[in-house]
């Protein structure tokens, strides 16, 4: 942990600055309860072609925050970087446990599920996911490990709704017929 702690302290000695600092909070905001992924999930809803891919998201979504918010965060209940070494940070105090990341469960996981269908469109997502992941540990809320424990739910996380998609998806084939 204390490998964790050097790189967290790496970041605010040597990147943070006022501006990025707005930078930072802005885009970890939208991350925030996946509420940017849900509310582009809905939007992907409206659409036929890419109401497939809103479906996978939500189904993502959801699994991920049983499985890392409901589950492993009290499992594990590691206690955030800021709190562990008696750091100020600059947004308000998250309330859930440090690992895993859930912003960085969520981005992730939503943005592998649009990668899966839209390329151009699921490289753009992965971008913003790093994005929030980084300003995660940025902002002291997080230890890299926690983002590694969310990027890599999120692949089981798809894994496991890409599963369910396909079973939802050949059972409205059936009925069809």
């Amino acid at each position: 942990m204390q490998f964790e702690f050097n790189f967290l302290m790496f970041l605010r000695e040597n990147i943070s600055n006022p501006i990025l600092d707005k930078i930072m909070i802005f885009i970890t905001s939208l991350g925030n309860g996946g509420l940017f992924w849900i509310v582009l999930a809905f939007i992907m809803l409206i659409f036929k072609k890419t109401r497939k891919t809103g479906v996978f998201m939500l189904i993502a979504l959801a699994l991920g925050y049983i499985m890392g918010n409901l589950l492993i965060k009290n499992i594990f209940a590691r206690a955030r970087p800021y709190l562990a070494y008696s750091q100020p940070i600059i947004i308000p105090p998250p309330s859930e446990y440090s690992f895993p990341s859930g912003h960085t469960l969520s981005s992730f996981s939503a943005a592998l599920c649009i990668l899966s269908y839209k390329k151009h469109f699921g490289v753009l997502a992965i971008i913003l996911a790093t994005l929030i992941a980084f300003s995660r540990m940025y902002l002291f809320v997080h230890y890299p490990t926690d983002i590694i424990g969310g990027i890599l739910l999120s692949l089981f996380v798809v894994f496991l709704s890409k599963i369910l998609l396909n079973k939802i998806y050949s059972h409205k084939e059936i009925k069809k017929t």
